[in-house]
């Protein structure tokens, strides 16, 4: 497996650098084995455990760039690509053995992700999730309670219903949605409303968001996901969430608002929020170094 040719375009130094950093590990479930992409930095420390940072809807662990390098100065960190995602493989028998409708799925994604730290890290985490990375972290702790320690959701989704565009993706709408995400203009508005600064909209930024783009199968492996309706409908599961966990939101996040932020602490058993002031929907890349500390400054206080 390797990136796309256009990754040969990358201009920012934590961009080249991740892109250099990136690796496979045959990742095996019952079914048979799904190439998964992934980064690990920084020492592993005694006592300490790892950093797991998850990433958003339809993106990759390039979300990761600038706030890797800042965790790995004090901690290992791994940054990893969802099953059906980012840069992992689509074409693994894995994939074509069910009905397309059953291929990528929340059980499909949350048995991925428990195979990788069984095999890959080979200890609990500190699990980190962005968006709906979020989700996949709070659905993935109530079934695997001894492979989280401690959670970080990051503008995180759950609360929100499952979209109702997953009832009509039947072809052709289907390819036609897909397709649609897939357009320049469109992905470029989501970045613009994603961010408070519009000056980190620029075309490294636009091109780390879209390089998962041009991956096999990426369009199937979409329509399935969207189809098994995801990460809506949490507040049941989040509410039976154990581990400490640290909401942290951007202010003026416009793509998901503000006002789920305190619902999460307030459903959650062990919940704490903290805003990050002048900040959109993707601390880790806006506000990578505050993001950083709070994380680590969470850890050492709830361990």
């Amino acid at each position: 497996m390797r990136l796309p040719e256009s990754a040969a375009g990358l201009t920012e130094e934590t961009s080249i650098a991740i892109a250099e950093s990136i690796q496979w590990a045959d990742v095996v479930l019952p079914q048979g084995a799904i190439a998964t992409s992934y980064v690990v930095q920084g020492e592993a420390q005694p006592g300490q455990a790892p950093l797991l940072l998850l990433h958003g809807f339809d993106s990759s662990l390039f979300e990761f760039r600038r706030l890797v390098p800042l965790l790995a100065k004090r901690r290992q960190v791994y940054a990893m690509d969802l099953c059906g995602f980012g840069f992992c493989d689509r074409t693994s028998p894995v994939m074509q053995t069910r009905q397309p409708t059953d291929t990528v799925n929340p059980d499909l994604i949350r048995q991925h992700l428990a195979a990788f730290c069984e095999q890959v890290i080979g200890q609990p985490v500190v699990i980190v999730g962005a968006s709906m990375g979020g989700g996949v972290a709070s659905d993935f702790s109530v079934f695997h309670t001894a492979l989280v320690q401690i959670i970080v959701l990051l503008d995180a989704v759950g609360f929100a219903p499952a979209p109702v565009i997953g009832r009509f993706m039947f072809s052709p709408l289907d390819k036609w949605a897909t397709n649609f995400l897939r357009s320049p203009k469109v992905r470029r508005k989501i970045s613009e409303n994603a961010y408070f600064d519009k000056s980190f909209v620029t075309p490294d930024a636009e091109l780390c968001a879209s390089l998962h783009l041009e991956m096999p199968n990426r369009q199937e492996a979409l329509i399935a996901f969207t189809k098994s309706r995801g990460y809506g409908g949490l507040a049941e599961k989040i509410a039976q969430v154990d581990a400490k966990t640290l909401v942290l939101w951007g202010r003026q996040d416009r793509i998901l608002g503000a006002k789920d932020a305190p619902r999460f602490e307030k459903t959650l058993p062990d919940g704490t929020l903290r805003w990050v002031e002048e900040c959109g929907h993707v601390p880790h890349l806006e506000k990578a170094a505050a993001t950083a500390e709070a994380i680590l400054s969470f850890e050492a206080v709830a361990l």
